[in-house]
């Protein structure tokens, strides 16, 4: 109690009172007024306004209360909260935060807080932003919402105020360095920003943080059928060959220490928590009950269907007879006036005197009043002026019913009224349209479209607009987008010419001719023109005259736009007909002085006011000062948006306050109107001996199902409505269902109002399928047949006929959403939106709610202004309880609520938000929000029933002879090997360079290319073999290695890695090849080469002097213990010495060498190569790819792992041909590197990687021209391979194709392969261009199929046309290799599967690995993954398995040999796959679309954690973007997978790790978001 009386006090001290108000300066009270109304709309901070009114009140307040100057300014910045303007009793009871009172209910607020006060404090995750953004967004927010709102050294002082506090002390951030670890997961975020800005690298990972994820892994680790130890990462910065790593260790082997302190955040919390602790928090949030879901459909395990929901059995229905039309009086029309013409020659000739029209300034002074007399003059000069005196080509530019354009500001009515007429009486049909003020304004580029379609040529403006309209160059006024070329005419005087004495317009009966065009602007946004006929006009003149009971003379005050709806139909036609004297009140006249139309109302003693409720509303605001009004002459205050349902609320605040100053209750009358019916109901004055006005108190849930239950018990979600009347004169009114057939509604039930007249619109302009639809309609009977014999319109308001015939409209088609199959109101929404507490975080009256249809049902979004000085945390939690509050009235989840910065919203022409225009920025991405909360998880209730596995069928059902289930086995083969030529019969890669080094010494093997594309190296037979000798010779006496022990090779892509790899294998050792450190990104890359070097028990380092160094420098020492390198040689200066004698080996199947690389999954594993593995693959790609010394083929691929190992130091020296080395790091300083080395050698065959190919699409897109003006020409190539361990990037290879063709690319020329760890060629597509290829290696072209993706999630393959939805285009892998066997087989029951069936890839080949190594020697645990058989069937085989989801398919094409040809075709890796729902996802399925959903992503990663759906994606564009991303990922994630997205991460581009073949690495991306190391841009956390 005291809190609130001391609040009461300050109040009281702060507000003059109503006597010392008075003695105001007239222009102080205006000005006050005037910012109480900018508050009002959200047109000025709330800091802003206290800052004016303080300056204002400065001179007045000390000296009448006698309080010092200074603490009366502070005080009333520590009241500022409930500080309110001038104010009587009824206001000061208000506190400022008060609601859009349009919207205002107390009713409705009492319930929404106790809605409220169920709910317990829900704890929502809040939203991470990065520093930066929170800076720039308040930053941004802080600009007010107008020009005029705050001075311009308050906004610099509050901009540097802003910042400083936010950003953390320099101390914090000197800490947050020293304290970084060795894993920067931003080590080159200054270079890939140019503005230099890097990001604090917030990356430490404690030994225990490394635990506790290794612990929460083991829980959620996917179905890894055959994972081997996970050991580490493997990375690089550079921004071709690898993305910075973001988190290089996942598991540590044992011994491993990894030491760093733990680091906090600027909150204090442990970094490694931070985001787990979020994520936890979402997924107690989702576990709570939610209401029980409407049905969810079971679904066939392959057909994945989402119907409609079907209707809950216990719903309300109505139970009321059907309605029968209700009939309006019957209209009578006087035979005085045929035609409004005719009204207004009689009126200008016989009361020329009489007032037509006043127009005011903005200081509310009349300007000028035009008479009957001067109307009818101008209008004549005008019509002469159009018809007779505007020619082009000696042709006259307007014929009598052409449209003319009206553009006319909304304080000039004069100058409207007399063109209207003018163009009237000139048989022209006028357009009136608002100003464009700027080339951008909302909707204006649909104003256009409607200009086009009619035709419009010329456009009517007075000289003031036309000089205030933007210009082009020329000086003419812009042509603005999406408009027709227009001719503009200025009608003021000077322009027009007086017509002859003997020329007098043609004024005619009322026909059925257009006489104006209105426009009307759809749901969705988009414009129409209603063709209103001179009969329906005057008609509805006369209706409107009857229903209202105008008498000629009388004055009537009209506030609302005088272009269109009911400020046309009673200030402009029925005022004509009748002679009356408009005052017409300009917008800009009520922004500043709100008061002003009751003012006029008592200087002209007006008998009838046209006012809509929110002027009603103003008026609340700024009636304080004014004693002496009276508003007793009024009979009539017509509202016209009567219709809105919380219009009730403004006309009882109105009546109460205004009953002291003359107002009469019954004088209020409400109507409904539309574009299309024009007025459909209005409410009669009290002498027309109507009922008396009703209310009625509706449920509102029942209301959602179309019902209409007057409430009684439940109090919390009821909607109070007044009636708009009875039905016009003349007419015939029946409700409709709004959907479907138009049957008549019942008595009890909601539906479209429906009517017949003749003063209805006739049509949309240009518009014959829609104007069928709207404008003859004919309503059915439940038993089908026609209500009447006549034609109805659609009104597009919902609502029903009540008791005494009473028209109740409960809202607006284009305000329905119907979620659920339930019906909502936008209206009612925006409500329950402003009764919580908005006014301290939201503006008021800047509310936009719509829906949006995602996986087949709307959805409703909130959009609103948030207040610059509202906090993060303050405007989250009033998201929450919006959410809440809406749920528990409206029954209804909220799919997105997003709050913009203050003035963002597209304004509609007088005030208000462009609802469809905020609606196309939300689904284009273009609405900048500053706060976000997605609810998916509580509002989508259709998504199909999670699959359950059926039991697998028995092997002895499967199997009968060679098929399986009716179908085909699925295996294939390649040729068979043929027989040996001269260097086959050589078992071991040691002798076959032996004997080239005899038999061709001076060959060459090898040209290694610098960045400039000249020679740095070559490696001839000879060389190469004396070369090794040195490195075996050094290996054995300076190291004294035996046989068997194992070397690291650390060198950059060269000859010297090839020469020491056969030196090794000279001297007996087993090589590892391992990628060297990068000397920029050290912390980075050197624990993954110490990581292998370990793991692989390496006892000796062969390397070159300057890695050595780096090996063992200062830098090195930070990032890993350089004491426990094994021993480190340099191979750069090795003395001259021939090896004593050459390691035999005991047997082919003893190892040769070991194939370390790292999964994408993050995880490292060594592969044993045998001599005869390696041999046997070098043979298989000499076949297929037909290698021989004569041979050149071009490599840009890593030579450390894999096929582009073999291809880069074996394939060479066993072949003979010669391969030109282009490493890939070259490309980073000579993009076109590769291409002009295969155009300068002409080379036939060419490999890459898809990191390669993505490069020179990125890097060379637009430079095709000036590579062909250097010569460069690709026609040579038959066979460009992409080497790869995924599935074929059809798109990439598509793009690289057609941007290359110019230079002579075949496109047939560019082929996929397929080979994994267990065997790195499996598929290789060769020669498919040239004449005549050697028998037995020509092949067709590789194909492509179209699969269903929603069977995919089933495990199974479905073909579909191409185009068709939810197809997904599969090109073949490649040609199988000779003497490889591939097989498809169930990766549970282990058995084989028919043609087309999804299943593992399992291989058998001589080239096959024979296992891991590891560190823990544990390769039992996977000892399946190298042989493993079938479970029934050829079960004497043994198969590697790949670990890869793949299909063979048997096509009509045929091969060389004559059979028909076996497609292999991949689908992905089995341990990326992500266990969903029940079903399988392929993640590059869900980044596609992602990619595809927004031009500023540049990149897509997802991952699971705790069943939640985490999509990281890059954001190549402002960061104000970042928010815009959250919505439109959730909605195509849904859309086309049928997910819901739990997280979704904006980043930097470059911060998703990518390895040296174009894979990303999502494991080690899931570690740093984990580990907090991502420095990401914005965290959304759905709800």
């Amino acid at each position: 109690m005291a809190e609130r009386n001391s609040s009461g006090l300050l109040m009281m001290m702060l507000e003059p009172s109503p006597a010392i108000a008075m003695t105001l300066p007239a222009e102080v009270r205006e000005k006050l007024a005037e910012l109480e109304l900018e508050l009002s709309e959200g047109d000025i901070t709330q800091k802003g306004y206290e800052k004016k009114r303080g300056k204002l009140l400065a001179p007045f307040i000390p000296q009448i209360q006698g309080v010092d100057p200074c603490l009366q300014v502070d005080h009333r910045i520590q009241a500022s909260s409930q500080a309110v303007a001038l104010s009587s009793k009824h206001s000061r009871a208000r506190a400022a935060n008060s609601r859009d009172e349009r919207f205002r209910s107390d009713l409705h607020t009492e319930a929404v807080q106790a809605a409220l006060a169920k709910y317990k404090e829900r704890k929502v995750p809040m939203p991470s932003k990065r520093r930066s953004v929170l800076v720039q967004s308040s930053v941004e927010a802080c600009t007010p919402p107008d020009t005029s709102s705050a001075s311009e050294d308050e906004g610099s002082l509050r901009r540097q105020g802003r910042v400083a506090s936010s950003s953390p002390s320099v101390e914090h951030w000197f800490n947050r360095v020293i304290q970084c670890s060795s894993t920067s997961s931003s080590a080159s975020s200054t270079s890939s920003h140019p503005g230099g800005r890097s990001h604090p690298s917030a990356n430490a990972t404690s030994a225990s943080a490394a635990t506790v994820l290794a612990d929460l892994m083991a829980h959620t680790q996917l179905d890894n059928h055959f994972a081997p130890p996970d050991v580490t990462g493997l990375s690089e910065p550079s921004q071709f060959a690898e993305r910075p790593q973001v988190a290089p260790v996942r598991g540590l082997p044992r011994g491993y220490t990894h030491t760093s302190s733990a680091m906090e955040t600027a909150d204090g919390v442990p970094v490694n928590s931070r985001v787990s602790s979020k994520i936890q928090q979402l997924l107690n949030t989702l576990k709570r009950p939610k209401r029980p879901p409407l049905r969810e459909f079971f679904v066939d395990d392959f057909e994945e269907l989402l119907d409609a929901q079907l209707p809950d059995p216990n719903q309300p229905k109505a139970e009321g007879v059907q309605m029968s039309p209700l009939r309006g009086d019957a209209l009578v029309v006087g035979s005085s006036a045929p035609s409004l013409l005719v009204s207004l020659q009689r009126w200008g000739t016989t009361q020329p005197k009489s007032p037509c029209l006043t127009a005011l300034d903005n200081a509310g002074k009349p300007v000028y009043t035009l008479t009957y007399g001067k109307l009818w003059t101008r209008s004549q000069k005008l019509a002469y002026t159009l018809l007779n005196k505007l020619s082009s080509r000696n042709e006259p530019l307007l014929r009598p019913g052409d449209r003319v354009a009206l553009v006319f500001p909304n304080n000039d009515p004069v100058m409207f009224l007399v063109a209207f007429y003018g163009c009237l009486l000139a048989e022209l049909v006028p357009v009136p349209i608002e100003v464009p003020l700027t080339r951008k304004d909302a909707g204006s580029q649909q104003i256009g479209f409607l200009l086009g379609s009619c035709g419009v040529t010329l456009a009517l403006t007075t000289d003031a607009c036309q000089k205030g309209l933007p210009k082009a160059q020329t000086g003419e006024v812009a042509c603005f987008k999406g408009w027709p070329r227009l001719l503009w005419f200025v009608t003021d005087g000077k322009h027009v010419v007086k017509s002859p004495k003997d020329w007098t317009p043609p004024i005619r009966d009322a026909g059925s001719d257009t006489a104006y065009i209105e426009y009307k602007t759809s749901k969705e946004g988009s414009t129409m023109g209603v063709t209103v006929s001179h009969a329906a006009m005057v008609a509805h003149c006369h209706a409107l005259t009857q229903a209202c009971g105008y008498v000629e003379g009388e004055t009537i005050t009209n506030v609302l736009d005088f272009k269109r709806d009911a400020g046309l139909w009673h200030g402009v036609l029925t005022s004509v007909l009748n002679r009356l004297h408009v005052i017409s009140i300009p917008y800009s006249l009520m922004k500043v002085n709100p008061l002003s139309w009751i003012q006029k109302v008592h200087t002209y003693k007006a008998r009838v006011a046209v006012v809509k409720s929110r002027d009603m509303h103003w008026s609340l605001l700024s009636q304080k000062d004014q004693r002496d009004i009276s508003l007793s002459s009024l009979r009539m205050l017509i509202v016209a948006d009567g219709a809105n349902p919380w219009s009730i609320s403004s006309c009882d605040a109105f009546l109460n306050v205004f009953q002291a100053r003359g107002l009469r209750p019954e004088v209020i009358c409400p109507c409904a109107s539309s574009s299309e019916a024009m007025t459909v109901a209005l409410r009669r004055p009290p002498e027309m001996g109507v009922p008396p006005p009703g209310k009625a108190v509706l449920s509102m849930s029942r209301l959602s199902f179309g019902v209409i239950r007057v409430d009684t018990e439940e109090k919390l979600s009821v909607l109070t409505l007044q009636d708009v009347g009875q039905a016009m004169p003349g007419a015939l009114v029946c409700v409709v269902r709004p959907e479907g057939i138009p049957y008549l509604c019942r008595t009890d039930e909601v539906g479209e109002i429906c009517v017949s007249s003749c003063c209805t619109g006739g049509s949309y302009y240009g518009l014959p399928g829609m104007t069928k639809n709207v404008f003859e309609m004919v309503p059915v009977t439940a038993s089908g047949s026609p209500v009447s014999d006549r034609l109805f319109t659609r009104t597009s308001l919902l609502g029903f006929v009540g008791p005494d015939n009473l028209l109740f409209v409960v809202g607006k088609m284009d305000g329905l959403m119907v979620v659920g199959g339930r019906r909502h109101n936008a209206d009612d929404v925006v409500a329950t939106a402003l009764a919580v507490e908005p006014m301290k975080f939201v503006y008021r009256g800047r509310i936009a709610v719509f829906s949006v249809s995602v996986l087949h049902d709307e959805r409703i979004v909130v959009v609103a202004e948030q207040r610059p000085d509202a906090s993060e945390e303050d405007s989250f939690q009033w998201m929450s309880r919006v959410l809440q509050a809406t749920d528990s009235i409206h029954q209804v989840g909220v799919y997105c609520l997003a709050l913009v910065p203050a003035n963002t919203l597209p304004k509609a022409p007088l005030g208000g938000i462009h609802v469809s225009e905020t609606k196309q920025r939300f689904l284009e991405g273009a609405l900048h929000p500053c706060n976000v909360l997605m609810c998916p998880h509580t509002c989508v209730t259709n998504l199909p029933k999670p699959r359950q596995k059926q039991p697998e069928v028995g092997p002895a059902s499967m199997i009968v002879g060679n098929l399986v289930a009716g179908k085909r086995i699925a295996q294939a083969c390649g040729r068979d090997l043929a027989q040996l030529e001269d260097n086959d019969q050589f078992l071991y890669m040691q002798d076959v360079l032996q004997w080239r080094a005899q038999a061709t010494p001076e060959h060459p093997l090898f040209l290694l290319l610098n960045a400039k594309c000249t020679v740095a190296s070559t490696g001839t037979c000879l060389q190469l073999h004396k070369r090794a000798e040195r490195v075996a010779v050094s290996l054995m006496e300076r190291a004294r290695l035996n046989p068997g022990d194992h070397v690291a090779l650390v060198y950059p892509p060269g000859i010297d890695l090839i020469a020491t790899f056969y030196g090794c294998l000279y001297a007996g050792c087993v090589p590892v090849t391992v990628r060297p450190p990068h000397p920029q990104n050290l912390a980075t890359t050197l624990p993954t080469v110490k990581m292998i070097v370990e793991v692989s028990k390496s006892v000796c380092i062969l390397t070159t002097q300057a890695i050595m160094k780096l090996l063992k420098s200062k830098e090195a020492t930070a990032a890993v213990d350089v004491k426990t390198w094994p021993m480190v040689l340099d191979t750069d200066d090795l003395p001259r010495k021939k090896i004593p004698q050459m390691y035999k080996p005991p047997s082919p199947e003893t190892l040769a060498y070991l194939d370390f690389s790292v999964s994408t999954t993050g995880i490292l594993a060594g592969v044993k190569m045998s001599h005869a593995a390696t041999t046997a693959l070098c043979r298989s790609v000499k076949l297929q790819c037909e290698l021989y010394p004569s041979r050149q083929i071009a490599i840009c691929l890593d030579p450390y792992c894999g096929l582009g190992f073999a291809l880069w130091c074996l394939c060479s020296v066993y072949s003979g041909h010669q391969s030109i080395l282009v490493p890939p790091l070259e490309l980073e300083g000579n993009v076109s590197l590769w291409l002009s080395a295969v155009s300068q050698f002409k080379v036939r065959v060419t490999f890459c990687s898809y990191s390669v190919m993505e490069m020179c699409t990125k890097g060379l897109g637009s430079q095709a021209e000036a590579l062909r003006m250097r010569n460069v020409n690709l026609s040579c190539v038959r066979t460009c391979m992409v080497v790869a361990e995924e599935r074929p990037r059809i798109t990439l290879t598509q793009t690289f194709s057609k941007i290359f063709k110019d230079l002579g690319l075949s496109p047939r020329a560019v082929s996929t392969t397929f080979g994994c760890r267990v065997n790195v060629a499996i598929c290789l597509q060769p020669n498919r261009l040239g004449n005549v290829a050697e028998k037995g290696t020509a092949g067709p072209d590789p194909t492509t199929v179209y699969v269903d993706m929603r069977a995919l999630r089933h495990d199974r393959v479905r073909l579909v046309e191409r185009g068709s939805p939810h197809s997904l285009p599969l090109m073949e892998s490649g040609k199988i290799l000779p003497g490889v066997k591939v097989i498809i087989a169930n990766t549970e029951t282990k058995g084989p599967l028919g043609d087309s069936h999804l299943g593992e890839v399992w291989v058998s080949s001589p080239h096959n690995g024979t296992g891991y190594y590891t560190v823990y020697g544990e390769e039992a645990l996977h000892a399946d993954h190298f042989c493993t058989r079938l479970s029934f069937g050829d079960t004497q085989t043994v198969w590697a398995r790949t670990g890869y989801l793949g299909f063979l398919r048997r096509t009509e094409l045929t091969d060389a040999s004559g059979e028909r040809h076996d497609a292999l075709y991949i689908v992905g890796a089995l341990d990326e796959t992500l266990e969903l729902r029940g079903m399988r996802y392929h993640p590059i399925d869900i980044e596609t679309s992602v990619i595809r959903s927004h031009k500023s992503i540049a990149e897509c990663a997802v991952f699971t954690w705790t069943n939640l759906l985490v999509v990281v994606v890059e954001l190549e564009g402002s960061e104000q973007e970042a928010l815009d991303l959250v919505a439109l990922v959730t909605n195509v994630v849904l859309e086309e997978h049928y997910l819901i997205v739990g997280v979704v991460v904006v980043v930097d581009p470059g911060v998703i790790p990518i390895n040296s073949r174009g894979e990303k690495q999502r494991m080690h991306l899931r570690d740093g978001f984990l580990a907090d190391q991502l420095d990401p841009i914005y965290v959304a956390y759905n709800m």
